[in-house]
């Protein structure tokens, strides 16, 4: 653990590193100091074909596994000897415009719908949303502070007026108060709401109100704001920045998703006609 914390992994990785390590030496079944690629391969290939694990998943059991390896034992292996899966790269979903008016603004807990409105209408990430406080709400610039986001990095990004207004009613209802100035408490009021918590929320609406999608998250919602914000002629650069994509390939994903077509003439259309 403390060769992840040194290199600053987040504590989910490090919890599936550690799951997934853990797994594998309980299948190996053999002293560390005697383990090598073969068994590294068996494991893998177990994984495969008895367990039916998706190859995205092997691919990060091989991840935390060359980790442990490298790092953790300080050991060189042929890594040739492990290659990754390649993986179908499947464009995300989104909602549909008329799906998102009736998630927010159909939704009569003005805390759901504050989470709803701060994904779709700035972009957040669910642990993001989790973490606000208070002050990182920006009424006079309208912007939202994102204080140590993904990779650890700050940025700002938008907000809107009309999460601005649901905000301040959720303030008016619930009065949120704590040391440390979260905006979004837990259930227990000693820290902040966790992302999980958030998740379900939107689950429980989604299926209230009649939303029929196989895998709706609030990522979801994430993805609609980057979409919408393409078609309406934001530069892809600036989207980069209000999401904090660290490469710009993540962000053009969404060339694929928006209509961009729109206003453009086929040259069949121009000149068969």
């Amino acid at each position: 653990m403390i060769d992840m914390r040194l290199r600053g992994l987040s504590i989910h990785t490090q919890n599936s590193y550690r799951i997934h390590v853990t797994k594998f030496l309980e299948y190996a079944n053999r002293p560390m100091e005697e383990l090598d690629e073969t068994d590294v391969r068996e494991f893998l290939i177990h994984l495969l074909q008895e367990d039916k694990v998706q190859t995205v998943t092997i691919n990060s059991y091989s991840a935390s596994i060359r980790f442990f390896f490298a790092v953790t034992l300080n050991r060189t292996m042929n890594y040739l000897q492990m290659p990754r899966f390649k993986t179908a790269k499947k464009l995300p979903e989104i909602l549909t415009r008329e799906e998102l008016h009736t998630l927010i603004n159909e939704c009569p807990n003005v805390k759901h719908k504050a989470f709803f409105q701060i994904a779709y209408g700035s972009g957040l990430r669910v642990s993001e949303i989790a973490a606000l406080r208070i002050k990182d709400i920006d009424s006079k610039s309208m912007r939202i502070f994102v204080n140590g986001g993904k990779g650890k990095k700050d940025r700002y990004t938008l907000l809107s007026q009309e999460c601005l207004c649901t905000l301040r009613e959720y303030f008016t209802v619930y009065r949120p108060k704590h040391p440390e100035g979260w905006l979004f408490l837990g259930a227990c009021k000693h820290t902040h709401i966790t992302a999980a918590a958030i998740a379900h929320a939107l689950d429980n609406w989604t299926e209230r109100l009649g939303i029929v999608r196989e895998n709706v998250t609030m990522h979801t919602l994430r993805h609609a704001f980057a979409t919408h914000l393409l078609e309406n002629g934001v530069d892809i650069f600036r989207i980069k920045e209000l999401l904090g994509h660290s490469s710009l390939s993540s962000t053009t994903v969404y060339l694929h998703l928006a209509n961009t077509s729109s206003g453009i003439t086929s040259p069949a259309d121009q000149y068969l006609g």
